[in-house]
């Protein structure tokens, strides 16, 4: 029953991340964190959770990049800068959380969470008229927030695409077709460092994450077709209000409420 449950939780978080296009680790942080427990099961700790967040994220993004290989979508510059930094900062983070304590690993969770509901309304438009073999960008700047967004992400065993792709989106004003390939790609690099971490502190279940791995493997696609035929804002939106009570109920066990 207990590996049925981290089975479902997996399927559920990943066909919900793959019909509104937002990071899966995001939503199954909370689901593992606190369905377990509510079930009558054994409690995992935020270290494991974010473990097993972090290698199911490794896996997952494994089959969207391969997926975009071909068609010019690929921004090999923007990936070279941005992933290079991400995975340096997503090892710091996943190395670095075994220092920390399983209220600051929350606590990053909750500030990751508040920024991911709140960028889920803002209108985000990339320059799509522009060809994409003239498309330029701030290669420093990209640099600089892959590298931050990488630290958080690393910490909670996320990849940071829900933040992602509205900076490439709005900050640094890429085309859209080519922000969800790219964002793919540097997620994947994002996911080896943090993937690294992890499991060389030890902070990985491994047959938990397994599960979770086929879980999303199998949900995802089915979400992503789901996602083709109902109102995505409204899904959208739902969504950021789930993130955003996870992220309060974080808040406010942190804070003692």
């Amino acid at each position: 029953m207990f590996l049925l449950t981290i089975f479902l939780i997996g399927f559920a978080g990943s066909f919900v991340s793959g019909m509104v296009g937002i990071g899966g680790s995001i939503i199954k942080y909370p689901m593992l964190l606190y369905i377990p427990p509510l079930l009558g099961f054994t409690a995992f700790t935020a270290h494991e959770v974010s473990g097993i967040s972090a290698v199911q994220v490794f896996f997952a993004t494994i089959g969207g990049v391969w997926a975009y290989r071909k068609g010019g979508y690929l921004n090999k510059t923007l990936i070279i800068y941005m992933g290079i930094s991400i995975l340096a900062g997503s090892f710091i983070g996943g190395y670095g959380s075994m220092l920390m304590s399983e209220d600051a690993v929350n606590l990053v969770y909750g500030g990751l969470a508040t920024i991911a509901a709140i960028m889920m309304f803002i209108p985000s438009k990339g320059q799509d008229d522009i060809p994409l073999d003239e498309v330029t960008f701030n290669k420093w700047l990209a640099a600089i927030l892959a590298f931050i967004v990488g630290i958080g992400a690393g910490i909670v065993g996320a990849a940071g695409a829900f933040i992602l792709v509205p900076i490439m989106l709005v900050v640094l004003k890429i085309p859209t077709r080519m922000t969800i390939a790219t964002s793919l790609a540097i997620t994947f690099i994002s996911s080896i460092g943090a993937t690294i971490g992890k499991v060389t502190t030890g902070q990985v279940e491994y047959i938990p994450a397994a599960i979770m791995i086929v879980a999303s493997l199998l949900a995802s696609p089915l979400g992503a077709n789901a996602g083709k035929k109902v109102n995505t804002k409204i899904l959208q939106g739902i969504l950021a209000v789930l993130i955003l009570g996870s992220a309060i109920k974080i808040w406010s066990e942190f804070l003692g409420f």
